[in-house]
């Protein structure tokens, strides 16, 4: 049987994915239109920089969602959870 913490827990990762998948349609949406203004317009390129910084944001964002936590980050987690039902 399903537990409620579980169910919350699974939402909670589904609104993290989804949130993922959401900041990356607007990363490519955006700079693809950006690329077209760009060369649209001529002149010097400058796209590629908006292209390598926002591209940090989502594979930051994406090590944040997909990647494994450090045990000492899951144990924190822990005792402040307990911690805080507790009171």
């Amino acid at each position: 049987m399903v537990d409620q913490r579980q169910v919350e827990d699974a939402r909670r990762r589904v609104a993290e994915i989804e949130g993922f998948y959401t900041h990356l349609a607007a990363y490519v949406g955006v700079n693809l239109l950006l690329t077209a203004l760009n060369a649209y317009a001529g002149g010097e390129w400058w796209v590629q920089w908006v292209w390598l910084g926002w591209g940090i944001g989502v594979i930051a964002h994406a090590m944040a969602v997909f990647a494994s936590k450090p045990q000492f980050v899951v144990n924190w987690e822990r005792r402040k959870f307990r911690e805080l039902v507790r009171r």
